[in-house]
């Protein structure tokens, strides 16, 4: 249904002016919105200045004979009570009336088919459901097998309906939300539900990707922009796709950030007694065609608006206003330019990096790979790291390129490569962008407020934050944290040991972000990737920093590992012990399970991670991850600074292998899962 509906209730009667001027030539009649009509032309002019014969509201043909040369009044005439009303054009002058039969009119310029929509308003209904126990969202949002959103009745609609009643009904109103998703499969379809659950929720106005591909960092930007009340971003983020793979379904607030716990325990509390949605189920939207469709909606004074916007533009202008795109142009495409080589894993990023990376800043066509955004994103697991990016390190590794990056599913994250496949651990690549964070022009106009990680992240940023005099803090896993203290004004670049960086530009982290901001360093610096990294280690020292993950494992064995550690680590004569693994040994200073005060509101976030810090700075932490959709994953962080030259550049599974044995001995990790090693070493 077109907004046409809202004129046609009983008897359609619509009018436009059509002036037709003696001295001119008539060249076409205008069609658009149930009104006739057109403004006169020259010889060779388009009517109303649109280009190609086209007007902002229709479309135009040649206008009938018997209209040619003179003024006249055109009326739409129907009686759209009945299945099929007969629509005739009327022209009128003061000397007499023409009326013109629709087969009289250049097809174009017919009025449109009536009988699906002309009269009919879209349908509200009330479907009776049954809550399911386990949509708690994790830490970012809901994921789950496809499988379990296609095989449960409602279980997609229940969640939806759960995240729109958090907002108070007065508040969502005629509200703006925005919608967009990684590209993975059942995201169109979960799109749809959204329309129509949105629709007939009183929410006015939906903002679109078009074909539904918004990468995440894009929907922050956007809900920022518009000042839309929230977004929802189909993703299961760099957990595998298609039929047999992940899906996920996560909410982010008004200022584009994702929803802190006190909203995620509101949905969760909603999914776990709804009884009942609302939805429209006849509402369909095309999602391939940009521009703004209106439908009139049952009971509903006002229409309801879904806009399919550009997917990149909006994000592109952003970083056109945080770097200079005149150096990273020079960089990319001038003489003796950097040769790079990204791959977007066939992720929603890969038209962000053709656009901005290619087209807009020069880089080779050639540079970009897996740029197709798919629905099982070809097969591969979407995950930047050395283990699922392997085609791209062994690309790296021939020397070809100067500098290499991927991203994962939803484009938030990214792996940082140099030449010969050097690798940048995404906790000195944080720190490295804080060391160098006025080469970014953004942050010359707005100064440095405060820099923060996750807890589990190595302590490389907190030397430069140090040296810096800059605030530093330390939160749980998961960009919410982030977002009160950007919305405090105290924080500008952060990041995640889980190739997440990010800055206060939006209330995500962002992968191609993270890139242009190493390029912006490279193009200060003039030097390579490890030249940077090098320097730095030789300025702060290094922090030796290396991740275990064991993916779905035995969530009842991981969950009891985790309670006997606590356990453990809880007794007051555990503080104090050495722990030795060949000729180390290491002083137990501290043990905890780690507590977060948040300094803006004073919310409290418990049990984040099992902590072990020693006397010289050393950690080891274990946490089971939030992101999974299937079993637990366990993740074991091994953290050690070293200061001493000579030993800077060995190799960190080689430096940490004391503190590594120590962990897996305490925790008995390998035994109590059955496994014989993690499943990626990053």
């Amino acid at each position: 249904m077109s907004r046409i509906c809202a004129y046609s209730r009983c008897r359609l009667w619509a009018a436009a002016v059509l002036y037709i001027h003696t001295c001119f030539s008539m060249k076409s009649v205008s069609t658009g919105s149930g009104f006739v009509g057109a403004a006169p032309s020259r010889e060779g002019e388009a009517p109303n200045g649109a280009a190609g014969g086209r007007s902002g509201r229709g479309v135009s043909s040649p206008a009938p004979a018997a209209l040619r040369g003179r003024s006249w009044l055109l009326g739409v005439r129907g009686d759209c009570r009945s299945p099929a009303p007969p629509l005739l054009l009327e022209a009128e002058r003061g000397e007499g009336r023409v009326t013109l039969q629709p087969a009289q009119l250049p097809k174009r310029a017919r009025p449109p088919d009536p009988a699906p929509a002309l009269g009919t308003m879209v349908k509200i209904v009330t479907v009776k459901t049954k809550a399911y126990p386990d949509q708690k969202p994790g830490t970012s949002g809901l994921r789950k097998r496809v499988k379990v959103f296609q095989g449960n009745a409602n279980y997609a609609e229940n969640f939806i309906q759960s995240i729109i009643s958090t907002t108070d009904p007065a508040e969502r109103q005629g509200a703006t939300l925005v919608v967009g998703g990684d590209g993975r499969f059942y995201m169109k379809e979960a799109i749809q539900l959204i329309i129509r659950i949105a629709a007939a929720n009183g929410i006015g106005h939906l903002v679109i990707g078009q074909n539904g591909i918004l990468s995440t960092p894009a929907v922050s930007c956007i809900i920022r922009k518009i000042k839309a009340i929230g977004g929802i971003i189909l993703t299961a983020s760099h957990n595998p796709g298609g039929p047999n793979g992940d899906f996920g379904i996560k909410f982010n607030t008004s200022n584009g950030g994702p929803a802190p716990e006190g909203i995620t325990d509101k949905i969760f509390q909603i999914s776990k007694t709804i009884e009942e949605y609302a939805i429209c189920p006849d509402l369909n939207v095309d999602l391939s065609t940009i521009g703004k469709q209106q439908f009139d909606l049952e009971n509903k004074f006002k229409p309801f608006t879904v806009e399919i916007v550009d997917s990149v533009e909006a994000y592109a202008n952003m970083l056109r206003n945080i770097f200079d795109f005149s150096a990273l142009k020079e960089l990319l495409s001038g003489q003796n330019h950097l040769k790079i080589r990204i791959d977007a894993m066939h992720g929603v990023v890969g038209p962000y990096v053709k656009k901005i990376l290619c087209e807009e800043l020069g880089a080779a066509a050639n540079s970009a790979v897996n740029c197709v955004p798919l629905e099982d994103f070809g097969g591969h697991h979407p995950d930047p790291n050395l283990t699922y990016a392997a085609d791209l390190v062994q690309t790296m590794k021939t020397g070809e390129y100067d500098f290499g990056a991927a991203f994962d599913g939803d484009g938030d994250r990214n792996m940082i490569l140099g030449k010969h496949g050097f690798f940048v651990n995404p906790s000195d690549s944080v720190a490295v962008i804080a060391a160098n964070i006025f080469s970014i022009p953004y942050f010359q106009q707005t100064g440095v407020r405060g820099f923060a990680r996750s807890m589990p992240t190595s302590g490389a940023i907190d030397r430069v934050a140090k040296a810096t005099k800059i605030a530093l803090y330390e939160t749980p896993t998961g960009w919410k944290f982030f977002g009160n203290l950007m919305d405090a004004s105290k924080l500008s670049l952060c990041g995640e040991e889980s190739f997440g960086t990010g800055s206060d530009h939006i209330r995500e982290k962002d992968g191609l972000w993270a890139v242009l901001a190493w390029l912006s360093i490279i193009a200060v610096r003039k030097q390579s990737v490890e030249e940077i990294l090098k320097d730095h280690w030789q300025k702060y020292g290094r922090n030796f920093f290396t991740r275990y993950d064991y993916e779905e494992v035995d969530a009842d064995g991981a969950n009891k590992m985790m309670k006997d550690l606590e356990t453990m680590f809880f007794d007051r004569s555990f503080v104090g012990k050495k722990l030795s693994a060949g000729d180390k040994s290491y002083t137990v200073e501290k043990a905890d399970n780690f507590e977060y005060s948040d300094p803006v509101d004073g919310s409290i976030s418990r049990n984040q991670g099992l902590r072990l810090i020693f006397a010289d700075g050393s950690r080891i932490i274990f946490r089971l991850s939030g992101t999974g959709s299937a079993g637990a994953t366990v993740r074991l962080y091994i953290d050690s600074y070293e200061k001493d030259a000579p030993k800077i550049y060995e190799d960190p599974q080689v430096m940490l292998a004391p503190l590594i044995s120590i962990a897996l001995k305490l925790s008995q990790l390998h035994e109590r899962t059955g496994r014989t090693g993690p499943t990626v070493i990053t």
